[in-house]
């Protein structure tokens, strides 16, 4: 998003008046900006002035944090925005600090929680400074943002890890890597909803490469491995996602290394080899999976789904078996 320096990211210009949503349907902006007198003061200096449209729930956005918002940025009397990033049905999580540059933005948006519509009006010290970002915004521009944020995840702990060295992050406590593991698990559930699955996938990797360290207690272990467990389902699904089976089916057999009665990991394994058109290992892993969930839907419908392909199988194999064998019994005819 826009810093001094210019617009950046998914921001665009908006190429008509009738195309790109306002955020979560709010009515066009009001220009100029005539409503500062009943804005919220943030910066104590009139620089920041929020107005909120439409309220949050949950907690405030935290610093560091990464978000998905829609946002919009208006110059005073256009009604038209110089950036926007409205047009993206899911857009892509952005840093503050990083991606989200923009002083007076990253202040407002400290203020607010997940759902919430607001306006901001930045002077040109929070926004583009003296010089503007030409040719879209001029010298000392005073600009309005109307930012929604859709959702957010507390990313600072886990981005600062992952700056570390090896030799640093083991000097970290195991509830603190612990932690950072959950921390990537929900970025990659975030992407796998969104159906970004490389990234997911990504995520679900960063998180396992930080649970291999050497436990000092039982329990200790046992908390390893039950991360450790929720990350190995999460790639097993989305190698299944990514057409990978062989990949799948190795993240299963890790996950069932660790428990072995359990009906997740042995389903995956059996999609898996049903994938790869290994029946019998299907069969074998979906019936321990239905030994243990008897009235899984899922299970009991994968089975349905083996018993068809592998009939389907067989026709295919016995059609073979006639045509090889036709000119034979031609002959012998």
């Amino acid at each position: 998003m826009a810093g001094r320096g210019g617009a950046q990211g998914e921001a665009r210009p908006r190429p008509g008046p009738e195309s790109g949503p306002q955020p979560a349907g709010r009515a066009p902006a009001v220009f100029p900006f005539q409503w500062l007198a009943r804005a919220r003061d943030l910066s104590s200096d009139g620089g920041v002035r929020k107005e909120e449209l439409c309220p949050g729930s949950g907690q405030v956005v935290p610093p560091g944090a990464s978000l998905a918002v829609k946002y919009s940025g208006y110059l005073e009397h256009c009604d038209e925005p110089f950036c926007t990033n409205c047009y993206n049905k899911s857009p892509r999580l952005m840093k503050l600090g990083k991606d989200i540059t923009l002083l007076g933005l990253e202040i407002g948006l400290l203020t607010m929680k997940k759902g919430e519509v607001a306006r901001f009006v930045f002077t040109p010290d929070y926004a583009y400074g003296q010089q503007g970002c030409p040719p879209l915004i001029p010298p000392n521009a005073t600009v309005m943002f109307e930012v929604e944020v859709l959702d957010f995840l507390d990313s600072d702990e886990s981005d600062a890890f992952f700056e570390l060295t090896a030799e640093q992050q083991d000097t970290f406590p195991l509830q603190k890597v612990l932690k950072v593991a959950d921390t990537e698990r929900e970025f990659g559930n975030y992407l796998y909803r969104k159906q970004q699955f490389e990234g997911a996938k990504d995520r679900y990797k960063r998180a396992f490469s930080i649970l291999g360290r050497s436990p000092s207690t039982e329990a200790e272990q046992r908390q390893i491995d039950t991360s450790k467990l929720l990350v190995l389902l999460n790639l097993s699904l989305t190698y299944l996602k990514l057409e990978r089976p062989a990949q799948a089916l190795a993240y299963g057999e890790k996950a069932l290394e660790i428990d072995q009665r359990n009906a997740k990991a042995l389903f995956r394994c059996g999609q898996a080899c049903l994938c790869m058109t290994e029946y019998e290992k299907a069969r074998d892993f979906l019936i321990r999976a239905q030994h243990i969930q008897p009235f899984n839907h899922d299970i009991n419908n994968e089975l349905k789904k083996l018993a068809s392909c592998y009939r389907d199988y067989v026709e295919k194999e016995k059609e073979m078996c006639c045509r090889m064998f036709a000119p034979l019994n031609s002959l012998s005819g």
